[in-house]
């Protein structure tokens, strides 16, 4: 399902072309939501929801960076959201040293002396980043802390949870390629929520969303993590 199905499909279930909507006083300057802004906000809001719920392939990223020798901060991705793994090449072997993920106090209280280096082998989220501007402002990129503090550039590697592209700027994702019905049902569910819509119909969009959403754990926590070798071929007990 691409966007402009789901889009109209939207419409067609609620019976509904979302009109543009204006919002604020009447008498002086107003807001304006057209059509296409307000089944977006749905749609967007479905795929959060949804991408927050199944640990979908298509949600984990890959990339890597080089530590800056005496500096134990290092930058996290524009698109980051959390973390799955992070690991420190060697320099010389190549070999690949996964790090622990500790908290902050645990670095600090480890490796309480900047100048104490060495290869890196702890991790902590940081918190947001800040400008050397008078006064500092906070930006929205989020930073590591690494202890101890890297004594070289080190290859670091990365995977990390992100929000894909949305299939409103996309046209076609993966989720809507291969899962439309957990999407179709998640965007109903706000759109009719926004309408104000019937409870007995409400209830139907969401016991159709939590049917959509059982299959798509299936598949993203469970088929595409094993395979028949390792966990058997799923069976069902003979009556």
């Amino acid at each position: 399902m691409n966007y402009s199905t789901l889009f109209e499909t939207i419409k067609g279930y609620c019976e509904n072309d979302f009109p543009n909507t204006q919002f604020g006083d009447p008498t002086a300057a107003t807001t304006t939501f057209t059509s296409k802004e307000q089944i977006d906000t749905f749609i967007q809001q479905a795929e959060q929801r949804i991408y927050n719920s199944v640990q979908f392939p298509p949600i984990r990223k890959n990339v890597t960076g080089l530590t800056t020798p005496n500096n134990k901060y290092l930058s996290s991705p524009g698109d980051f959201l959390a973390v799955y793994s992070m690991a420190v090449i060697d320099p010389v072997t190549g070999d690949y040293e996964f790090l622990l993920n500790k908290d902050v106090n645990f670095i600090r209280q480890a490796y309480p002396s900047p100048t104490a280096t060495g290869k890196p082998s702890y991790y902590a989220l940081f918190g947001p980043t800040t400008t050397n501007s008078t006064p500092p402002v906070i930006t929205n990129e989020l930073t590591f802390i690494i202890g101890p503090t890297p004594d070289a550039e080190y290859d670091i590697e990365l995977h990390y949870y992100f929000y894909p592209e949305s299939i409103v700027t996309a046209n076609t994702t993966w989720l809507g390629d291969n899962f439309d019905s957990v999407l179709l049902y998640g965007s109903l569910l706000e759109a009719y929520t926004f309408m104000k819509g019937e409870p007995d119909v409400i209830s139907g969009y969401q016991k159709r969303y939590d049917e959509a959403m059982i299959l798509a754990k299936r598949l993203g926590d469970g088929m595409e993590r094993g395979d028949a070798y390792r966990d058997g071929q799923i069976k069902l007990p003979v009556m």
